[in-house]
């Protein structure tokens, strides 16, 4: 009796085995044909990333990356549903296959690029300070002992942990003050609350403009290197990496990509 339990129990360990490695096997494969036999594909975003991918006051989304995407995939029997997403967990939204692509003024980044395949890049991005003119910044020295604020999951948030010594280890308690977005950390700017956001260009340049009180705001380069905004996806999607890449081109080349950027970033 003894032994058919341990039989019994060395079974039930190699089926959970083979099940694991079923799932894992699974993960792994590249997810075109379920895209096409859907005919659905999965974007997760920050819906509070303007001008990338953000709500007007009706609730209705919009943006550059909503309108590139939708480009992208028109025409190709394949629906875009963007799904918002907390923006610090991106990356395991991803791997769960929760979402299909990651496509929210992503930047690439070598740590990124180790668990996530990209696109190729589709626009550049520098990582801004905005302080108010009463208040202001307008050097690094203006920050040391202060608080910066800095979204969570952020590229800015990457760029101050990856080079600490640069911005973070001036700040007050060598500690950014984290927001889950950046309309959050606008409103404490301006209470005083914070001496800076640390912020991507796209962003601060939209956000200053459209406010009522733009004027109040400035906002000076950071030291931190330029940045590439990319799709990201799974490492095993090379058929939608190849996919969004021609696509990409064919927009380039009849001139719609040109519009879209018109539209978004005119001066």
């Amino acid at each position: 009796m003894m032994r058919l339990k341990r039989l019994a129990t060395v079974g039930l360990l190699l089926g959970l085995l083979v099940s694991l490695a079923g799932c894992h096997s699974r993960q792994k494969t590249d997810s075109w044909a379920t895209i096409e036999r859907r005919q659905k594909v999965v974007i997760g975003i920050d819906d509070s990333f303007v001008p990338m991918t953000y709500r007007e006051k009706n609730g209705q989304l919009t943006g550059f990356d909503v309108e590139l995407a939708k480009a992208i995939f028109k025409g190709s029997g394949i629906q875009v549903d963007f799904q918002s997403i907390d923006w610090d967990m991106k990356e395991t939204e991803l791997n769960n296959q929760t979402i299909d692509l990651i496509w929210s003024g992503y930047s690439k980044t070598e740590e990124r690029a180790k668990r996530v395949a990209f696109s190729q890049p589709y626009l550049t991005n520098h990582q801004m300070i905005v302080s108010m003119k009463q208040n202001p910044v307008n050097r690094l020295a203006d920050l040391k002992g202060q608080n910066l604020g800095v979204q969570t999951g952020s590229s800015g948030m990457a760029q101050l942990d990856r080079r600490p010594t640069v911005l973070k280890q001036k700040i007050a308690n060598q500690t950014p003050i984290l927001y889950d977005t950046y309309n959050n950390a606008f409103i404490d700017l301006q209470a005083k609350r914070i001496k800076g956001i640390l912020i991507d260009q796209v962003y601060a340049n939209f956000e200053i403009k459209a406010r009522a009180n733009g004027q109040d705001f400035q906002a000076i380069e950071s030291p931190f290197a330029a940045e590439k905004f990319a799709v990201g996806m799974r490492p095993e999607d090379q058929k939608l990496r190849r996919f969004i890449n021609r696509r990409y081109q064919v927009l380039k080349q009849n001139g719609q990509l040109a519009k879209i950027q018109a539209k978004w970033f005119k001066e």
